[in-house]
Order: C-alpha cells, then structure tokens, then sequence
C-alpha cells in the first residue's frame, strides 16, 4: 500500500477481507483457525466465542466468502484452515512489501 497505488482489483480483495475481519467475533474465529495446532480446526474446537452456534456458522460462512478460510467435512463436522497464501498476502499487504498485495 506504501510502494504504489492499489489497483481496483487489488483494493476489491482487501476490503472484503477487512470487512470479513472488522466484527470481532469473526476475527476470534480466524485467530482460532490459524493458531490452532496443525492449521486447521474442527468447528467443535472454536464455537465457544460467547455466541450461538447459528451465528459461528454465519460468521464462518462469510470469512470463507472473503476467502479467508477453507473448509471440508470429515463425517459430521467441518475443519476450517487458513490457506498460508492468505497469510502472506496479508502480511505483504500490510508491511508494503513490493512482492505483492492479494492476488
């Protein structure tokens, strides 16, 4: 953001996903999601943020709209992870690294 100019495509990207991050529970969500052991975690082992589990889900869902998580199910639950592209991505965006923003 401090080398040059964002292209229209570019700041698309990146307000998605600070809009996606801009409601702290979904911020709690992604945080459980990257810090969990192994770099994915089962939605049984993050829905405890202080909110129903209709309303995780929801947030869950619009974090993966802003393709900030991915998901499978395994049986009867699902696993989210946090892409590491998504981690680098971020942070180049944020440290204005000329290696690039979110693409």
């Amino acid at each position: 953001m401090t080398e040059r100019p964002m292209s229209a495509d570019e700041a698309e990207t990146a307000a998605r996903m600070f809009k996606a991050l801009g409601d702290p529970v979904r911020l709690r969500l992604f945080s459980a999601v990257a810090s969990h052991e192994g770099g994915e975690a089962c939605v049984c082992d993050i829905s405890d943020v202080g909110v129903s589990q209709p309303t995780v889900s929801h947030h869950l869902k619009k974090l993966k709209e802003a393709g900030l998580l991915t998901s499978e199910r395994r049986g009867t639950w699902v696993y989210y992870r946090v892409e590491p592209a998504v981690l680098a991505a971020m942070g180049r965006l944020l440290v204005g690294s000329s290696a690039g923003a979110l693409t």
